[in-house]
């Protein structure tokens, strides 16, 4: 047991330190802006409660980023999850259920991989039986970090080995791409999320909400290569070429994800019973 437990370790030592900590494209305002526009997704009766806590969520929706850079090697495999290591589109040989997964790939294989959509699975769970326990301030903190782990859902590059651009020449990509567009242009982004609705499964949607980023790569990398032509270096001019074609990408997944973390919540409130809301 002591040897798998320091080979485990020394696995994942390795894999962050391929994984610079901060591969991640959204940046603090991309995350703050999808848990800002998720409070306007939610029905009339769960709404006053996320109004009168809209502060505290957003700002906490980046938690995770801090622990993050603290610890990489213990939190990075929550913020990922590397599909095109499980074959091709739509990666149907990768169980969506945990233990299945465990017992065909194996713990290690799975840590290296990521573990995001069942992590949002976790934090559901987390946030019904807080819901459930009337335990406002567990609410608080449960909704603040699922609505970050579901913004990373909605970020391809947290779906692909070539997360930073590395395997396609086209290094930092994810940043320019997820924190830079937003950081430039986010004021003029018209971030319409759909109404929250229920969802049956929070694990087996979080997998979808990957597969369905994971297929926005190629398009991305594109756009970056043709906004980069003619250019040495990036500059203002590269990033409104890359805006223009990229940019409906971006407001694209930063609405879906607002819809799926409004979803996320009412479904949370909804499985624990709809337990009558404090007014703050």
């Amino acid at each position: 047991m002591a040897r798998r437990a320091r080979y485990t370790a020394i696995v994942l030592a390795a894999a962050c330190l391929l994984m610079p900590a901060r591969a991640l494209a959204w940046g603090a305002n991309g995350h703050r802006l999808i848990a800002n526009k998720a409070v306007e997704t939610l029905p009339p009766d769960l709404r006053p409660f996320f109004e009168a806590n809209r502060n505290y969520v957003v700002q906490h929706s980046t938690d995770p980023m801090d622990s993050l850079a603290k610890n990489p090697a213990a939190e990075r495999r929550y913020h990922i999850i590397l599909l095109d290591r499980y074959g091709k589109f739509p990666f149907e040989a990768l169980p969506r259920s945990y233990r299945a997964a465990v017992t065909k790939f194996g713990k290690t294989k799975l840590d290296a991989h990521g573990l995001l959509p069942w992590q949002i699975g976790v934090y559901s769970e987390r946030l019904t039986n807080a819901f459930r326990a009337r335990n406002w301030e567990e609410v608080r903190v449960a909704a603040a970090l699922i609505a970050h782990y579901v913004a990373e859902a909605h970020d391809p590059f947290n779906t692909t080995e070539n997360f930073d651009g590395k395997l396609s020449g086209q290094l930092g990509v994810n940043q320019r791409f997820g924190s830079s567009l937003v950081d430039r242009f986010s004021l003029f982004f018209p971030v319409h999320p759909n109404d929250a609705a229920d969802i049956h499964d929070p694990t087996d949607h979080a997998f979808e909400a990957c597969l369905s980023s994971h297929a926005w790569l190629e398009n991305i990398l594109l756009a970056d290569r043709r906004a980069r032509k003619g250019l040495t270096d990036y500059t203002d001019e590269y990033f409104d070429r890359f805006y223009n074609q990229a940019g409906a990408i971006v407001i694209r997944q930063l609405s879906d994800a607002a819809t799926d973390v409004g979803s996320y919540w009412l479904t949370a409130w909804k499985n624990a019973g709809q337990p009558p809301l404090p007014p703050r």
